[in-house]
């Protein structure tokens, strides 16, 4: 997509945060408070510990791997010709609910301190079975926050599995993973409709679904960027957000079936276009969790493993510059021999890290709730130390949400984007800041 002049962007971010700040949600009432029982924390992760990425831990390549051209022009000549998000924005026949009408069950998963802004909720129809991963918006996609015109959310769902571990052996309709594309133009009416995430076969003759957890997804020019399956060597999946192809049969099937196309059911299929796979060996770190930051040059990926609560090592964190080559639009840099190879890395006392983000010097990683029911933990992480968010009411760092997911920074609005369970919600990065005992100048 096309780059515009970045002054006029950032004028009318600082308005709409101004009004945002004005105009916040009375939601904290709405989140649980925090028990004394939930005032037990683990100790403070103190600083990151920086590592060679050359060597050792901090090694971890991403071997780039291109979906030959001419299966998806195959794929596409039988399928019809592809079509782009605005058509699918065009076709939302879904509602999201305001905060308001949300059971009052799925607000409590809502952080405490800082409170959410804004936040909606999915129904329980088109999103049972399902379990809600990675959220990416048009703030990633294009620095002026929009996409041909339009705001976006994109919300990722994976079917069935359990929370926080690998999908090992899952039934044929286990692991298949969706994207919500969430029409956000009018901040109180958003419109969703679904696209199945899918793998090309048989030389574009067919596709298969993509069976994995969508633990992390980032969206970048044209590009979107998904996490795969612990035990994979592939370790993203790349997907065109101009070659989104239309189902043609409505059956609970996937791929070519008897009259046409199937998606499980969805309107809309996305094939995917290239994958980065992970070097060999027996122990090496799988990234559970990606975001974008916009305050490097060139852009990059970041990204986080998991590392159970219990795990007796450290979770490790990468930093992936994007490519600034107009003929690789929104992929990774890559060197001579087809490698990504990360720029930066660290290792993090934060353990069971749900969700990543970087923003200039800073790393913010949530951490899950300790307890069914309770609340995760936002800690911000650099080289010199570490602070959680706390809660006014008592003073714990179980303050963020209760099912902790992936963040996203819309740097246009300077909002933080995550879910928490049905609930999409956003809030100020400034606020989240504030909470962590630092101010920040936007």
């Amino acid at each position: 997509m096309k780059q515009r002049g970045r002054h006029r962007r950032r004028r009318r971010g600082r308005a709409l945060r101004g009004a945002l700040a004005g105009t916040a949600l009375a939601l904290t009432a709405a989140a649980t408070l925090i028990s004394a029982s939930q005032a037990t924390v683990a100790d403070a992760p103190g600083a990151l510990k920086p590592l060679s990425v050359s060597a050792g831990a901090g090694r971890l390549p991403l071997a780039e791997h291109r979906v030959p051209g001419r299966w998806l022009d195959r794929l596409a000549s039988r399928m019809g010709r592809p079509v782009g998000v605005g058509t699918v924005l065009d076709s939302a026949d879904r509602t999201l609910r305001n905060a308001g009408d949300c059971p009052a069950a799925e607000k409590r998963t809502l952080p405490v301190e800082p409170a959410a802004t804004r936040a909606y909720c999915f129904g329980g129809a088109d999103t049972r079975g399902w379990r809600p991963g990675a959220v990416t918006t048009s703030g990633d996609a294009d620095d002026d926050g929009r996409w041909g015109g339009n705001r976006v959310i994109l919300s990722g769902w994976t079917r069935g599995g359990a929370e926080g571990g690998s999908m090992d052996g899952p039934a044929p309709e286990q692991g298949l993973a969706k994207v919500a594309f969430v029409d956000a133009n009018d901040p109180d009416r958003l419109r969703y409709t679904w696209a199945l995430l899918a793998v090309p076969v048989d030389g574009g003759r067919d596709y298969r679904g993509l069976v994995s957890p969508l633990s992390g997804m980032v969206w970048y020019q044209d590009k979107l960027l998904v996490t795969t399956r612990e035990g994979d060597r592939d370790a993203l999946y790349v997907y065109d957000m101009d070659r989104i192809q239309r189902a043609t049969v409505d059956a609970g099937a996937v791929g070519r079936v008897r009259g046409g196309w199937a998606a499980y059911g969805h309107r809309y299929v996305l094939p995917a276009v290239a994958s980065y796979a992970l070097p060999g060996g027996d122990d090496v770190p799988h990234p559970a969790a990606v975001s974008l930051d916009r305050s490097t040059s060139p852009d990059s990926l970041v990204a986080s493993e998991w590392v159970p609560a219990d795990g007796d090592r450290r979770t490790r964190l990468w930093r992936y510059a994007l490519s600034r080559d107009p003929a690789r639009s929104g992929l990774l840099a890559t060197n001579s021999s087809g490698h990504a190879d990360p720029v930066e890395a660290y290792e993090s006392k934060t353990t069971d890290v749900r969700g990543v983000l970087s923003y200039r010097t800073g790393w913010y990683l949530d951490r899950a709730a300790g307890t069914p029911g309770g609340h995760g933990t936002l800690w911000r992480q650099d080289t010199d130390g570490a602070r959680a968010t706390e809660c006014a009411t008592d003073e714990t760092r179980h303050c963020w949400s209760g099912r902790a997911g992936s963040l996203s920074y819309w740097e246009e609005t300077g909002e933080l984007w995550s879910q928490s369970g049905r609930m999409l919600f956003a809030l100020p990065l400034a606020s989240a800041d504030r909470a962590l005992g630092r101010s920040t100048d936007r």
